[in-house]
């Protein structure tokens, strides 16, 4: 029993010796070489590049139509425009459209009875980047094609069913309808 306690007594004063002792921290291993960032960049001007001949071909091609260059990034053009003065979406205001999306190749990925009319409040709900944008420079009863690169469409992730990592896409939207902000509080 005398030995059981000794054990004991000896066990416990170990136990606090090795707590009482102040561990030190370990330091974090650090690398600021870049390349991870650097090499990222390269590879997104060159994809951005590539994606730009692209569609720069495509606007070689149709002479028919003339492109305009948004300062976003992407291009579109007309294929129904109206001249008269008239609104065009704003902030808190409900844009009723129907869209259909091709890739490059003009190979219907999504046609507008998949994509179903659209009731979209404008920048008050997470949607496509481009059209974000592009259904701001429509007027109710305009058609426009816009050519998005990756960035503007779906960019790394795609969509997660019939749209790829990093693929460019060309989006033809017809704004049906415009409902004004009544409350304009934005």
């Amino acid at each position: 029993m005398k030995l059981y306690l000794y054990i004991l007594i000896a066990s416990i004063g170990i136990t606090f010796t090795g707590c009482s002792k102040q561990q030190q921290a370990r330091k974090p291993i650090t690398h600021s070489s870049g390349t991870f960032i650097k090499e990222s960049i390269e590879r997104n001007k060159k994809l951005v590049a590539n994606e730009e001949k692209l569609i720069d071909s495509i606007i070689k091609n149709d002479t028919l139509k003339q492109y305009i260059a948004s300062n976003k990034g992407y291009w579109y053009k007309y294929e129904t425009k109206l001249e008269e003065s008239t609104a065009f979406p704003k902030r808190g205001d409900i844009a009723y459209f129907d869209y259909e999306i091709k890739d490059l190749l003009s190979r219907v990925i999504y046609t507008k009875a998949e994509t179903k009319p659209q009731i979209y409040y404008v920048d008050k709900e997470n949607i496509m980047m481009g059209l974000r944008d592009g259904i701001k420079l429509m007027k109710k009863g305009e058609t426009i094609t816009f050519l998005f690169p990756s960035h503007m469409a779906y960019g790394y992730h795609g969509d997660d069913k019939k749209i790829g990592t990093n693929e460019p896409l060309i989006c033809t939207v017809t704004l049906n309808d415009i409902k004004l902000d009544t409350q304009a509080k934005n």
